[in-house]
């Protein structure tokens, strides 16, 4: 049974072909086996309770919020499955059309840019919202994600936002001088992800806070985050008061408040109201994407990056090279040419790819009863802003 062996450096004892040095390195093995189980078995706990509690407090915000009292409902609108959840979810409580309206913040502005988004988005929303019969309100840093990446000792640009009276600007004029010359960084912080912050966020709070028609009345701002995409998300409130709000300001009074609709819903539940609407997604989900952000998105995965080379090839060239004149890459230490060099492209259809590529959408928005299909990136890769 036993086997002994001497050798210079010590004594080995092996039984049943088994050392006792490689017992210990089994032990070591199944331990951090252990290990990670435990630790994924917390996260899906810590998971299931952030899920919990924002269930709990949706329910809470749905007794405090009367929909029939505001005079605007502004739902933030990137053409992506949640923000077509909500308003969807809108509509299916039985708020008019004539108060609705649809605002999507172009990313990359209306100045000639094309780095970042799918060129179908902007198209899209224009269908939907004629498909509805809502009102749609573009706006946009100027500029847009590349010219705010390029700044090299300037000011941010002006923010440019559609109003009924016509374009409006504001801003542009601050005496701050700063340079980027990167793209955001991957992170939390909006102060670092500025393309979340600059070319979103702030501008649609400035299209609120410049256009008079608010002041006085009562403005619901409806935006899709849910507490499913990330720890960071589920901490968000379901109902609050928006950034913009100033009801009890002295002169100008405006009250703005915040909901997230679909805030405890689960994916599930948001491709069962587009199924159940027979809403024709973004094209993006059929080539492979699971979330409908940028299609150069700097939270991209391994497969994203393999798929928006085979399918926009420009656009993610462009990307690369900006990369290379930074000197810094968008993910640390791996360009996004070595990103997409480890992953493997979506199976995608050419159909699809002109489609997600094109200026225009074409396409039905609601499509015939039976012919709705669950695209190929629901479920997939959760790769977008936390």
């Amino acid at each position: 049974m036993f086997r002994i062996l001497f050798e210079c450096t010590g004594l080995w004892v092996v039984y049943h072909g088994m050392t006792s040095m490689d017992a210990k390195a089994e032990k070591r093995a199944a331990a951090k086996a252990a290990k990670a189980a435990a630790s994924a078995a917390a996260k899906l706990a810590k998971k299931a309770a952030a899920m919990a509690a924002a269930r709990v407090a949706a329910d809470a915000a749905i007794a405090q919020i009367d929909l029939a009292s505001y005079d605007v409902i502004v739902v933030a609108f990137s053409g992506g499955k949640d923000s077509l959840a909500c308003l969807l979810h809108l509509l299916d409580l039985g708020v008019s059309r004539d108060r609705i309206e649809l605002w999507h913040h172009d990313v990359d502005g209306r100045e000639g840019s094309s780095l970042m988004d799918w060129r179908c988005t902007r198209d899209y929303c224009r269908a939907i919202a004629e498909a509805f019969g809502v009102k749609l309100y573009y706006s946009w840093k100027c500029g847009g994600f590349e010219g705010e990446m390029l700044r090299d000792g300037t000011a941010t640009d002006r923010t440019a936002f559609e109003t009924p009276e016509g374009i409006r600007y504001s801003g542009g004029d601050s005496p701050k001088r700063s340079t980027r010359r990167q793209f955001p960084q991957m992170a939390a912080d909006l102060k670092v992800r500025w393309c979340s912050a600059y070319l979103k966020v702030d501008v649609c709070a400035t299209a609120i806070r410049n256009q008079a028609r608010f002041a006085g009345r009562r403005t619901l701002v409806v935006t899709g985050e849910r507490a499913e995409e990330s720890p960071n998300r589920a901490k968000y409130l379901p109902f609050e008061p928006y950034r913009e709000d100033n009801r009890d300001g002295r002169r100008a009074r405006r009250l703005v408040d915040q909901w997230r609709p679909v805030h405890a819903w689960t994916e599930q539940q948001v491709w069962a109201v587009i199924e159940r609407h027979s809403v024709n997604p973004h094209p993006a989900y059929r080539l492979g994407w699971s979330r409908v952000s940028c299609a150069a998105c700097i939270f991209g995965s391994v497969d994203q990056w393999a798929s928006l080379r085979a399918v926009s090839p420009a656009q993610f060239d462009r990307v690369a090279s900006y990369e290379g004149e930074f000197g810094k890459t968008i993910k640390r230490h791996l360009t996004v040419v070595q990103q997409a060099d480890q992953g493997r492209a979506y199976a995608m259809s050419q159909a699809d790819a002109v489609a997600a590529t094109s200026e225009r959408f074409d396409e039905p928005v609601v499509l015939p009863a039976g012919s709705w299909r669950l695209p190929a990136g629901a479920y997939g890769d959760s790769c977008g802003p936390s």
